[in-house]
């Protein structure tokens, strides 16, 4: 099962990108180059919780070539919608990877660079990031699958992550070739937070300075980000994969600036749902 659980967009992109395939076994085998394209909606935009103050979803196609069967690059395109905006481009996310497996199946190692390109004030709370390295390590077993990760993004700082989670696989064939795969998963995010200073400053609100030096002190701290949970629901058959996925996300840790909700993290316990589907040539 390759596989990456979802935690924002740019992770929901990359769970996205490992998703099981109905020819898994197979298609290992092979070389040569592959060339996919989707299309998703994601009803709840969020950056480990945190949102934009429009609360804002979105729609990304994705386009993804695969070297070999552990080489890959992908670029979506991000468009938003929300309550001033009926549609409108964001940015593009761009991915460069590698995935790979030992010859037992047991363990997985995913590592990847993301590079963002957000339009200039964007109001997407992720928008803030300016690269990311990551890398994802996974036992597969008949049990639990644990999971363990970190990441270093560049904001106008650093800021430094750790992941954690356990997931199960339930995989069911079906008639005429389609394969049912559920895949519950439960993971905690902790890290700094730099991030919420850059989204700030990047979009003209400026900490007062009786604060700033406390807030300097908050995003600096590594601390718990959010909890979440989802479940992917996945139906695949030859070329063809579809995704449903609900997953809930609670924050933790917000940054706030005492007396100034304006000028603090927005974040909420938040149920939101991707969906869409993936054709591999």
């Amino acid at each position: 099962m390759k596989k990456t659980i979802a935690a924002s967009l740019i992770t929901i992109l990359l769970f996205i990108t490992g998703i099981v395939n109905a020819q898994e076994k197979e298609e290992a085998t092979k070389e040569r180059p592959g060339f996919k394209l989707g299309a998703f909606y994601n009803s709840g935009l969020n950056y480990y919780g945190r949102t934009d103050s429009l609360r804002s979803s979105g729609f990304f196609p994705l386009a993804e070539l695969w070297f070999n069967k552990n080489l890959y690059i992908n670029a979506a395109p991000v468009f938003t919608s929300n309550a001033t905006n009926r549609f409108e481009y964001a940015g593009t996310v761009f991915t460069a990877g590698y995935q790979a497996k030992t010859d037992n199946e047991k363990f997985f190692t995913h590592l990847y660079f993301t590079k963002p390109i957000y339009r200039q004030r964007t109001q997407l709370v992720q928008s803030a990031l300016k690269e990311q390295l990551s890398a994802t390590f996974s036992w597969q077993n008949k049990f639990v699958n644990p999971s363990i990760g970190g990441d270093i993004k560049h904001v106008d700082g650093f800021d430094y992550g750790i992941n954690a989670g356990l997931d199960h696989v339930f995989r069911c064939e079906l008639t005429g070739q389609w394969i049912f795969v559920a895949d519950p998963a439960a993971m905690i995010n902790i890290g700094t937070q730099h991030f919420t200073r850059t989204y700030y400053e990047k979009n003209g609100f400026l900490f007062l300075p009786g604060t700033e030096q406390a807030v300097s002190q908050q995003v600096s701290e590594l601390k718990v980000l959010s909890y979440e949970f989802s479940i992917p629901l996945i139906l695949s058959r030859n070329k063809w994969q579809l995704l449903v996925m609900p997953a809930y996300v609670i924050p933790q840790n917000l940054v706030t600036v005492a007396g100034n909700a304006e000028l603090s993290e927005r974040g909420r316990q938040l149920f939101y749902i991707t969906a869409g589907g993936k054709i591999s040539f």
